[in-house]
């Protein structure tokens, strides 16, 4: 290769027959007049590709790392509501139906939930009275103890079992109340109208010491009354709507009685809805291996892990309605060798009936007339009882029948006494 100088510029040109390539025959590119063959290499203009790609990927990664964290805290949010209690969502929505009351409505209308309002207290929760300023009665108010394994559960269940229920002989309900109490704690109520002879348990196993001179207890009459008034409610609870509901926890306690000593049932806290008497619902309903209800009241086949049913209810009506008129518990125990206060009562029948009754129902009797007509109603009343409360669940009565034959007796008992 040579270079000559013109003027002041240097200029250079190939001499090709200078330049000796044998033996390199893996040579490619280079000039064009070397007739080299091209190479297969990477286009220079594509090495700027992986770095485009990179800034594309980078961020792309970056943004579904921080979706995937998002997406754990929600999930873990979501678990830490649910594990604090069943969401609000889960209970029936009833806006529309009742009075809207706040936490603060309650607060100031049971005097700051006092003791001295307090009127009860259950598995669940406690039951104050109060007076709203709006001039409705006098209200009972049944808060949630939250804490409590199941209050959540019973809650919503006494929420769907009464939502659509309107009887006479049932508790009504005025208002439900969802709120935040004023340290942010999740707050349950229901509000019920008030009865102020309290419960058909404090007058059958009131305390003495506590006894006004003139009260004597419930007359034979009275009694009747109250129990077809609880024979109707169970009437209508298990056939008087398109579902069937079946209370669970029938005693004494939650039997409430009126201004004129009507008897409504309340505490619909265990109540099961069945929408359809099928054999398929009412598994899924009771599948639970706990046993539901108050030991003495409950029907013995939940004791073998039965379903529920409408018979656990005739039984528990049969026990409570022997407990009414021979003022025995059914947890008392001393039934002379018997496993419950239906086999205590049924071996004393008819001979020994007197011997077992409460002393108030026998003192009226002497006041009626025809003494034998006044044995006789008491046998068929206590009859009835044993009746509902057999062990088997296909011997006892349908509560239709039971409503039916004891508005029977009391009919021939008041025309008896008229006569």
């Amino acid at each position: 290769m040579s270079c000559k100088a013109k003027s002041q510029h240097l200029q250079c040109s190939l001499n090709t027959s200078a330049i000796f390539l044998d033996g390199n025959v893996d040579l490619c590119g280079g000039v064009a007049d070397l007739k080299l063959q091209p190479c297969s290499g990477v286009n220079p203009k594509n090495r700027k590709l992986p770095n485009k790609v990179l800034k594309i990927a980078v961020p792309l990664g970056v943004l579904g790392v921080l979706c995937s964290i998002f997406l754990v805290l929600f999930c873990a949010l979501m678990s830490r509501r649910k594990s604090k209690g069943q969401s609000l969502t889960s209970v029936p929505s009833m806006e529309g139906q009742f009075a809207r009351l706040s936490y603060a409505d309650l607060l100031k209308a049971t005097s700051g939930f006092s003791r001295n309002n307090l009127i009860g207290v259950g598995r669940f929760g406690s039951v104050y009275k109060g007076s709203l300023e709006d001039g409705m009665a006098m209200v009972a108010v049944k808060v949630l103890d939250l804490d409590v394994r199941g209050a959540t559960k019973t809650f919503v269940a006494e929420c769907n079992a009464l939502r659509w229920m309107r009887h006479r002989n049932l508790v009504k309900i005025i208002s439900v109340c969802l709120s935040l109490d004023f340290q942010g704690q999740d707050f349950k109520a229901l509000v019920y109208e008030y009865k102020s002879n309290g419960s058909l348990e404090e007058w059958l196993h009131h305390d003495p010491i506590e006894q006004r001179e003139e009260d004597r207890g419930l007359t034979m009459i009275q009694r009747l009354n109250i129990a077809i008034d609880i024979a109707c409610a169970l009437e209508y609870l298990h056939f008087g709507t398109d579902s069937v509901v079946i209370h669970g926890d029938l005693k004494p306690s939650n039997i409430l009685l009126d201004d004129d000593m009507t008897a409504c049932v309340g505490d619909f806290g265990l109540a099961t809805v069945v929408l359809s008497i099928s054999k398929e619902l009412l598994t899924m309903e009771s599948n639970s291996s706990v046993i539901k209800g108050t030991i003495g009241y409950i029907a013995p086949e939940y004791g073998m892990g039965e379903m529920v049913s409408t018979q656990g209810d005739v039984y528990s009506f049969g026990i409570l309605l022997l407990e009414m008129f021979t003022k025995i518990r059914p947890t008392d125990g001393a039934f002379n060798g018997h496993s419950s206060l239906s086999s205590f009562v049924s071996s004393a029948l008819p001979d020994s009936m007197m011997d077992i009754l409460d002393p108030v129902s026998v003192q009226e009797k002497i006041r009626v007339s025809d003494v034998h007509m006044a044995k006789e109603t008491l046998l068929y009343i206590l009859e009835i009882g044993v009746a509902c409360s057999n062990k088997s669940p296909r011997d006892r009565l349908a509560m239709t029948n039971v409503a039916a034959e004891l508005r029977q007796i009391r009919s021939g008992y008041l025309a008896e006494r008229m006569s």
